[in-house]
């Protein structure tokens, strides 16, 4: 096993002493902000989280030789995982009710009230809004978190499929769809009658279990094993998605889902799964 060391400032010191804890052999870099340590001992984990917490570093531990390529499904949640914001939130600011809905989604997020249920009191908060509002959400707020797009592009070269699943809304995952280039995208969809919206959602509804089922359907499609699949979420709800992977990686998350989380990305940004997985080196 390798131990993968990230964060914006390794320094020489703390890399020393991780790799003391994990009684690894050599410090190798993998980049200016990661670092390998080779031949470390797993059931050393306990120790090397206190102090990379301490060090404000993300870790890992890998199988050698693991790549980027070994996989067939990267899934995905958006708010606050592919992107920066929660768009409920930000387009109930426009309602001028964005601290009410952002406290419901923030206890939702955490587990501790009924997904379904939230959504459906928060979706409510945006009656008669201007459905023009999500425009502007789209336009002036929505940001892509560091490395999302590199990798997208990196899952694209090496054959990887990728599902956006989202407990948000179909006017953002098809636009983010098409701009980032996934393979497939669900979400919710905002009912709008003339040109407000109604505080209502229509279809089936994009939940937890809703997620998993997207996960779960697409490896039996295209024929894809657990192991294969890498899912990413920050949230309570992304839970069930993330055990129908064999890899999941929590996103600058909730403490509820790290721990249960393969692996825990809170200082370095999406590309840092690159760092876990590389590209196969290309062939001279």
């Amino acid at each position: 096993m390798n131990l993968i060391v990230q964060g914006d400032e390794a320094s020489t010191p703390d890399l020393k002493e991780l790799a003391r804890l994990s009684r690894g052999a050599a410090i190798e870099r993998i980049s200016d902000e990661a670092f390998r340590i080779t031949r470390a001992d797993p059931s050393t984990k306990p120790q090397v989280a206190t102090h990379a917490a301490g060090a404000k570093l993300d870790f890992g531990f890998v199988e050698e030789g693991r790549t980027l390529g070994d996989f067939g499904l990267l899934a995905m949640d958006m708010d606050s995982t592919l992107i920066s914001i929660e768009c409920i939130d930000e387009i109930a600011d426009f309602a001028g009710r964005k601290a009410e809905v952002a406290a419901v989604t923030e206890s939702a997020m955490r587990g501790e009230i009924d997904w379904p249920e939230s959504l459906r009191r928060r979706v409510k908060a945006l009656a008669g809004l201007d459905a023009g509002a999500l425009g502007r959400v789209y336009d002036e707020r929505l940001r892509f978190n560091r490395g999302a797009e590199k990798l997208l592009a990196a899952a694209k070269r090496n054959g990887v499929k990728t599902l956006l699943v989202s407990g948000g809304f179909t006017y953002f995952t098809d636009r983010v769809r098409e701009k980032l280039g996934f393979d497939y995208a669900y979400s919710n969809t905002l009912d709008v009658e003339g040109t407000k919206l109604t505080g209502t959602v229509s279809g089936a509804l994009v939940d937890a279990a809703g997620k998993a089922g997207h996960v779960s359907r697409l490896k039996r499609e295209l024929g894809i094993a657990r192991e294969r699949v890498i899912a990413i979420g920050d949230g309570a709800n992304d839970l069930p998605m993330m055990a129908e992977a064999g890899i999941s990686i929590a996103y600058h998350a909730k403490p509820v889902v790290k721990a249960r989380a393969a692996y825990a990305l809170d200082f370095t940004g999406l590309d840092g799964v690159l760092n876990l997985f590389p590209e196969k080196p290309a062939k001279a």
